[in-house]
This record gives C-alpha cells, structure tokens and sequence, in this order.
C-alpha cells in the first residue's frame, strides 16, 4: 500500500449511504491499493465495517452530523461538523490528500467553499464532468455549481477545464467550445454573446467556437464551457437519453429468438458500450477551483462508483491538479485578466 495519504470519503453521503460506501471502500483499499479514512458516526460505520471484515484496514474519522441528501447550500453553515466538513477539513489540515463524497451536491459545492477556500484568483469553483467521447472523454464545466455566472466566470470555467485535459487526458492546447444554442457567434443570450467574445481574445485558451447540444457526445472540442443551469440540464437530458435508448435497447433484444440470438453473439460490444456509458465508471464529477481536490460521486452511486471516484481522486490528487490550475489562472497577463 502507498505511503501517500489516504482519501477522506464521506461515508455518510449518497442515496445508499453507509453500507454502499463502507463497501466501496473496502473494494478501493484491496482492489486498488488506496487508502481511504471513513469520516461518519464510529459505531455506525465500525458495525458496516464489521460486515467485511475490514475493521483493521480501514480507519474512521468521527463526524456525527450528516447532510441530508435534500439538503441545500445552507446547511453547510446549519451543520459545521457534518462529514463532508469533517472530511474537507482533514484536507485542509493535511491529513487527507482529497474528498470523496456521493451527498447533496449543493452542499458539496458550499461546504467544500467554506472549509477549503477558493484559490486565489478564482472567481467560483466549477463542477467539471467527462462526457463518454472517443478518443478521450470531453469536459464538461461548469455542470452545476454555478446557476447564474458572470461572462468573466465562463472563461475561467474554460482555464479549468483545460488544466484538468492536460493533467488527467495528457492534451496538449485542448479545444475549448462554448455551449449555446447555435454555432454562429451572435446566437445565444447576453451572458453567452459577452462570454464569446472573452473567449475569442483569453490568451492560453484555444477557443473553436460555439457548440450545441447535439456536440455533447461527439468529441468535436475537449472541453465544453457552460453557465451551470445549462450545463446541468444539458448533462441530466443526456444520462436520461441514454437510460431511455438503453430500456428500449432491452426491449428490442428480448421480443424476438433472433434478436436474444443477435444479442449474444455481440454481448461483450453491448457490455463495453454500457460501462462506456455508466456515469458511475468514470468516477463522477470534480469541483475544480479550490484548495483542494474534491470528487462528487452520483448520488445513487453503488460500491463500484465510489471505488471508481477514490480512484479518481486519488490520481488527481497525485497528479497536482490544484498545483495545475493555480498556475494556469497565475499565468494569464495581468492586462487579460477579469478577475
């Protein structure tokens, strides 16, 4: 096991919290060789433990307050030692190297701004997803975090999205498109009419042009920057566009023999499409922005997503993605900067 330090996980977040957590620590500690600190109510956690026999490999980090999944922003201010405070605050101190949690995304994103800081020159921090594009995924930021943002966040979503390209797909002047809704520069409102024309002169961005939604899955630009209403309506049409093709994908295979015959003559294409497309196997989302690296899993995440987003984290983490994006918002010229 690595001597590096372990990944603070919220065991308390998500849908199917604790057991579905303890149990995706337990497989991210002897499956992947990370080591992971629960951070949640001991006897709840040592009893979940207890189920995989894993009370010796893993420790827990007490926190008796929880955020409710239904929970806002606010509620980071109500419950000050929640275990999502609990474990930024272990990062924060240098005791964890990252934050993985797979609870209230509003709360993620105001807990992680209270307790780990923005970095100096950020103006917000911003949700960044990996769309399931070939050759390499294609970033989506801002996904969430930020419902109604100023034109100057949007290009320093883009500065986000490319440090995060370069550190975790090894890209090399990613291209950048702004998702609105047309190709043309003067389509969209005024927040994306002014975004583009920041854009069009940022030094450091290798900006192509507007895209639409149709662009999401076709790897047309590596990064995708987006105001976070659109950016988290257009995520959540696509996750249940491709629930609904796969449902009737299901459908379709068992109506006919030929079909259930067709089916399994190409069941290992099938099964590789459907992990491609699983928003659990890639890991989830990152916060990017902060003094520190943090992870948000899918709510209804099972064990293998959150084995999937310590695993993440942790190759962020060692990567330096917080190093890297500080120095990329510290690199662009004082006489470019809107911030």
């Amino acid at each position: 096991m690595s001597d590096s330090k372990p990944i603070a996980l919220d065991a308390m977040g998500g849908d199917h919290a604790p057991h579905e957590i303890v149990a995706g620590a337990v497989h991210a500690v002897r499956e992947r060789g990370l080591q992971v600190v629960l951070v949640g109510p001991p006897r709840i956690l040592y009893e979940a433990l207890a189920d995989h026999d894993a009370t010796q490999e893993i420790p827990i980090v007490r926190a008796e307050e929880v955020l409710a999944m239904d929970e806002g922003a606010l509620a980071s201010l109500r419950r000050p030692r929640s275990s999502i405070a609990v474990a930024c605050h272990l990062v924060r101190r240098g005791d964890a190297s990252a934050v993985v949690s797979a609870g209230s995304t509003a709360g993620i994103v105001a807990t992680g701004r209270l307790r780990l800081k923005p970095q100096q020159g950020v103006l917000r921090p911003a949700i960044a997803v990996a769309l399931p594009t070939r050759p390499h995924p294609t970033l989506l930021v801002d996904a969430g975090a930020n419902a109604d943002p100023k034109p100057e966040m949007l290009v320093q979503f883009a500065h986000l999205g490319t440090a995060y390209a370069e550190l975790a797909h090894g890209l090399t002047q990613p291209k950048v498109g702004l998702l609105t809704i047309g190709g043309e520069a003067e389509k969209g409102n005024k927040l994306v009419k002014r975004a583009h024309e920041l854009l069009q002169n940022a030094p450091g961005l290798r900006f192509t042009g507007n895209v639409e939604g149709h662009d999401l899955l076709t790897g047309a630009v590596d990064v995708i920057t987006a105001d976070g209403f659109t950016g988290n309506v257009a995520l959540k049409t696509m996750e249940g566009a491709v629930r609904y093709a796969f449902h009737q994908l299901g459908e379709a295979i068992s109506e006919s023999p030929a079909a259930r015959v067709g089916a399994f003559l190409q069941r290992s294409r099938i099964r590789e499409l459907r992990h491609r497309l699983d928003a659990e196997a890639h890991g989830g989302a990152v916060l990017l922005g902060l003094n520190g690296t943090v992870v948000i899993a899918h709510g209804s995440s099972r064990s293998a997503g959150v084995s999937a987003a310590c695993a993440l984290a942790a190759e962020l983490s060692a990567g330096g993605i917080v190093t890297r994006v500080g120095d990329r918002i510290a690199a662009v010229p004082r006489s470019h900067r809107l911030w």
